[in-house]
């Protein structure tokens, strides 16, 4: 996962940014040192400052040594140090990205620590399942992010609904209701891909595929274009773009106007949207996205972080140690609560109860999903066929043989050709 889809997550807690590649020290009381990687933004300082104190209280002998990164080209680097002789003990990782690191060899396997002392069995799919390769698990959950509804409940007061959709066709029906002159039912652009996979996946359909090792674009199967439908249908009732992503313009903008009833985003693109408009203060509402019947809510993207543990680590075992601290339940509902994420593991959702937003995404988490789980998928992201397969399909264009179009190129570059 990359820093975009928890930008806005992290814009509505964090207003101190850690700088990047500096550090926090611990007490430098203890006899070995953990250094440990950390994404920029991804833990306030006061977290750090509260975990450190605690942890090195508890583990007199270890000092802990933070070491903040920047997103952009944190690829290049993380392979650079599982290579070196010279790694850091923990590595913060998105959890797609853990497919690219394990290729490469360099991680510990982490298996019989996930299962025995960290009750992987509970952890949220979209965490867990781009953390294992091949049944071994390299990546352990950190925490998640995911996108929903967010709506106008004055728009939505006005059109005579009370209550959150819980299925799609009522969705559809609420937003034909929702989109009456002056007032955009939905805004969605046409190039909202990370949305289009959960419908696609609500569907039984896929991205791609792995057929014996060998990664096959999926995108003209049936279900796929099911999913494919199912968007046009609900992109159709309002005016975004069919040539853009929700960047172009900025969502976040448009819904600011106030005659957007609802958006499809990250719960702290709130913030953003009452820093623009303060007038929607308190006006702001939060669903998850809808499923196809009332029992689930619908498949998302599921964003966040893993924790890794490179192979030639000096302090490995002690490295281990601070990841199941950070994993635990005590740490996991800090920095939940303290960063407005979604924890680990269902069963401790609790703990941001009242946090409508953030309760929301929890609810839409456990039907969370992660893009295929091969090293090159990063790539398919980087030229994105996904993207202009949907404009054509939205302007008007044959789906099936769009998808096909977009199917083969994706197969290519999984192929790394």
């Amino acid at each position: 996962m990359k820093n975009r889809i928890l930008a806005g997550a992290v814009a509505l807690v964090s207003s101190v940014a850690l700088g990047g590649c500096g550090y926090l020290p611990g007490s430098g009381g203890g006899d070995r040192t953990v250094t440990i990687w950390l994404m920029k933004n991804s833990a306030s300082p006061g977290f750090l400052d509260k975990f450190t104190r605690s942890y090195e209280e508890e583990n007199p002998s270890i000092e802990l040594e933070f070491k903040i990164q920047e997103w952009g080209g944190i690829g290049p680097k993380v392979l650079a140090a599982l290579e070196s002789d010279d790694a850091p003990d923990v590595i913060e990782v998105g959890n797609t990205q853990v497919a690219q690191y394990a290729e490469s060899g360099g991680l510990r396997d982490l298996t019989l620590e996930s299962m025995r002392d960290l009750g992987s069995e509970d952890w949220l799919p979209g965490l867990a399942q781009p953390g294992s390769i091949n049944g071994v698990q390299y990546g352990i959950p950190w925490y998640a992010a995911n996108r929903v509804v967010i709506y106008n409940k004055e728009i939505f007061k006005e059109a005579g609904i009370d209550s959150a959709p819980k299925t799609r066709a009522q969705w559809i029906a609420d937003t034909e209701k929702l989109n009456t002159q002056g007032n955009q039912g939905m805004y969605l652009a046409g190039q909202n891909w990370y949305v289009l996979a959960g419908f696609v996946w609500d569907e039984g359909g896929e991205l791609a595929e792995d057929d014996g090792g060998d990664w096959q674009g999926t995108l003209d199967s049936e279900e796929a274009l099911a999913g494919m439908e199912f968007y046009k249908e609900l992109q159709a009732l309002g005016d975004g773009p069919t040539d853009a992503d929700e960047e172009k313009p900025p969502q976040n903008d448009v819904f600011a106007k106030g005659d957007v009833a609802q958006i499809i985003s990250m719960p702290g693109s709130a913030a953003l949207i009452e820093q623009k408009n303060p007038e929607l203060k308190g006006k702001i509402g939060y669903f998850p996205i809808p499923g196809k019947t009332a029992k689930a809510p619908g498949s998302v993207f599921t964003g966040g972080s893993d924790l890794i543990v490179p192979k030639n680590a000096d302090e490995r075992a002690a490295g281990i140690a601070v990841v199941k601290a950070l994993a635990g339940e005590k740490w996991q509902t800090e920095l939940a609560r303290s960063m407005s994420y979604v924890p680990n593991k269902p069963s401790l959702a609790h703990v941001i109860e009242g946090d409508e937003g953030t309760a929301a995404m929890a609810e839409g988490a456990t039907e969370g999903r992660a893009t295929p789980n091969s090293p090159q998928w990063a790539r398919v992201e980087a030229e994105n066929p996904i993207k202009p397969y949907m404009t054509a399909v939205l302007q008007g264009g044959d789906p099936k043989r769009e998808a096909r179009t977009a199917s083969e190129r994706i197969t290519a570059m999984l192929a790394g050709s």
